[in-house]
């Protein structure tokens, strides 16, 4: 089960990978680290000291992950102070890091079903009913399609020129 690469696509050996959108965003959130910090930020982690140790790692570790992310959009800093402290940060995830819910809960999805015994520790459910929530490609319809119905082709408006 794959899908179906079409026209100049099909022939897998004319055309490079270079560009690959996958590959990118691999760039982008491919740590373990950047992973579970999205994660909690979905929790509702804001703050630096709560994301070190829910992900469980050091300070070094969370503050260069956590620079990255902001630096590349995915968070952005909030000040905040406490009374009779210096003022410090919060994390909050901008629209393109909560663009990646659905990346981050697939694989959620995905360890639930093939990692866990019993389908997880966590669920995700709708809020008002309690259904089940899954992620899964869909038509912008809402129609869910399997993958086998997927074709990906060229896209022509990324070849036009930049201007």
């Amino acid at each position: 089960m794959s899908v179906k690469l079409s026209g100049p696509l099909a022939d897998r050996s004319s055309w490079s990978t270079e560009e690959c959108s996958v590959g990118k965003a691999m760039d982008v959130v491919g740590s373990r680290t950047a992973m579970l910090l999205l994660r909690e930020a979905f929790y509702g982690t804001t703050r630096f000291d709560d994301f070190a140790a829910r992900v469980g790692v050091t300070d070094a570790v969370a503050a260069a992950r956590l620079k990255k992310l902001v630096a590349l959009g995915i968070f952005e800093k909030q000040p905040y102070r406490e009374p009779g402290q210096r003022t410090r940060y919060e994390y909050q995830l901008t629209q393109m890091g909560r663009d990646l819910f659905p990346a981050v809960f697939a694989l959620m999805q995905w360890g639930n079903t093939y990692l866990q015994h019993s389908g997880g520790p966590l669920a995700l459910v709708e809020q008002g009913t309690g259904a089940p929530v899954t992620v899964a490609p869909r038509t912008p319809e809402g129609e869910r399609v399997a993958v086998e119905d997927i074709a990906v082709r060229v896209n022509l408006d990324w070849l036009q020129p930049q201007g």
